[in-house]
């Protein structure tokens, strides 16, 4: 069972950014899309999306591509024929900053500005 775990782990390739300015929610939406997906063609999807989340992903989902390039260095081809996919992509909440705006007779009114963090598992096949 254990050997089984470490084989699969030599062959995936984790990307983490911590704290990006987006909201969780906003990110999800764009996350949905390209789960499950061949890279290539979710980089492509990323491009062109009108979304501001998706440059985001986009820098983490190129990140787990070269740390998936450089576990397996032998199975270059694997990603030129498409049998690497986006296994899992995990958005999750992270530090929400707090400020203070004015509001009608006297009152403060908070916004929250949040932030997430994107863990993205690339995988073959």
């Amino acid at each position: 069972m254990a050997d089984r775990l470490k084989e699969q782990k030599k062959v995936t390739a984790i990307a983490k950014m911590n704290d990006v300015p987006t909201s969780p929610r906003k990110m999800r939406l764009v996350a949905d899309i390209i789960r499950g997906v061949e890279v290539n063609k979710a980089l492509d999807i990323l491009k062109y999306s009108k979304k501001h989340a998706a440059k985001s992903l986009s820098v983490a989902l190129r990140s787990a591509i070269a740390n998936w390039e450089a576990k397996n260095e032998d199975k270059s081809n694997e990603l030129e024929n498409g049998n690497v996919i986006v296994k899992t992509v995990m958005i999750d909440e992270g530090r929400t900053l707090k400020r203070i705006r004015p509001c009608p007779q006297g009152r403060a009114g908070r916004i929250r500005k949040r932030s997430n963090h994107i863990t993205i598992v690339v995988d073959v096949k």
